[in-house]
């Protein structure tokens, strides 16, 4: 399937990685799920049969979570870094870099288990007829968007980590002109209620969920 996947991953750094869990599971235990969704997000990219993978990464691209990353493909998974700029510069910056070479790009975060690999080819399957594919985030951003070519009106000035993305995503895509398809919604891991949302087999999900609140 003549698609790329791209993941923007932020490095999994206690107090720095998923700190609206910090109250719930610690520091460091809002970090270790933060690795665990990475490596899922890896796991589920790689039941795929795109051409390209990529890991795009900040801001620490040697940190160890990135190298176990890879390790689970080695030689299939590139690894890029995300550079400068706020997230849609960042976003726009990935996803233009493989417009270059590839017909369709797709382009997920880690935070949503729901975007499994069944998922991910039906974000593939929807490019196919239309200029994009949205997953939208129950929380009212988005967890995916797929473009067939640039358009960094998506992507310019937007408010980033607030209820009004994706309502403000698809005004922005009609001034555009696109033709996209949007998706069921997924659960974020985000909040300690999300993390009611997790799979049934998700290890360590009976701990998360009874993990008193720590300062």
């Amino acid at each position: 399937m003549s698609v790329a996947l791209i993941i923007l991953s932020k490095a999994p750094v206690a107090g720095l990685a998923k700190t609206r869990l910090i109250p719930a599971l610690g520091a460091q235990g809002a970090a270790d799920l933060a690795g665990q969704l990475l490596l899922h997000a890896v796991q589920q990219a790689l039941q795929t049969p795109f051409e390209h993978l990529e890991l795009c990464v900040s801001p620490e691209v040697a940190h160890p979570a990135f190298a176990q990353a890879k390790a689970l493909a080695p030689g299939r998974l590139h690894w890029t870094a995300q550079g400068e700029g706020d997230l849609g510069a960042r976003m726009h910056r990935a996803l233009l870099r493989r417009l270059v070479h590839e017909p369709s790009v797709l382009l997920m975060g880690t935070d949503a288990p729901g975007l499994s690999a069944d998922v991910l080819k039906a974000a593939a399957r929807a490019l196919d007829c239309n200029d994009a594919v949205f997953v939208p985030a129950c929380d009212g951003g988005y967890a995916l968007v797929g473009l067939r070519r640039p358009c960094p009106g998506l992507f310019e000035g937007m408010a980033w980590s607030t209820p009004q993305v994706m309502a403000e995503t698809r005004l922005r895509a009609r001034a555009a002109g696109l033709c996209w398809q949007e998706l069921d919604p997924v659960f974020d891991m985000d909040e300690a209620s999300d993390l009611h949302h997790l799979p049934p087999d998700w290890p360590g999900r009976d701990l998360l969920l009874k993990a008193p609140a720590t300062p």
